[in-house]
């Protein structure tokens, strides 16, 4: 049985769910053990973040010749290093706020820290439809924490521009809400 596939199903299809947008996505939350670790405030500095992809793994199990495919764990994109870009701010206080958590986590003063995972460590993602309202699914990463704050670059002969700050965070997995 043949598909339609035509132009005016493409536009129809096209009108009624418009396209995703690069600008379409917030970082709602991030929490630390059930506390907003960055305001709102804060929140708007971000440039940049991705919905993160899962995989499941392919196993092969070979019989007579012929390598069939079983289905395995899953596998989080990124979970060990999933980058954020933020704008740094004219104060530091976001980078603060960062350093401050790499070293509740560990401290190189006193080689202690909180090894441990929290559950209400998350971070919400929410995507916008295109008059920037939030859709109603939202994915939620699990278990995260700080692995890694920028460095920022000055520069005295620079021109003015803003500068960035990349912030790693690992997790465990992801759910929707």
């Amino acid at each position: 049985m043949a598909h339609e596939q035509s132009i005016q199903k493409f536009y129809r299809t096209a009108q009624a769910r418009d396209f995703a947008r690069n600008f379409s996505f917030r970082v709602h939350t991030i929490m630390d053990r059930g506390t907003e670790i960055v305001s709102q405030d804060d929140l708007v500095y971000i440039t940049t973040a991705n919905i993160p992809g899962r995989t499941i793994t392919a196993l092969p199990m070979p019989y007579m010749g012929l390598d069939f495919q079983l289905p395995g764990a899953a596998k989080y994109e990124n979970s060990s290093a999933w980058p954020v870009t933020f704008r740094a701010d004219g104060s530091n206080i976001i980078r603060s706020l960062f350093e401050r958590w790499t070293f509740l986590t560990f401290d190189d003063q006193t080689s202690t820290g909180t090894y441990r995972l929290y559950q209400d460590s998350i971070i919400r993602l929410t995507q916008l439809d295109q008059d920037l309202n939030p859709l109603p699914e939202r994915y939620k990463l699990i278990g995260v924490f700080p692995t890694s704050v920028g460095s920022l670059g000055y520069e005295v002969t620079g021109n003015g521009d803003p500068i960035n700050l990349e912030v790693s965070f690992a997790y465990q997995y992801w759910v929707k809400e």
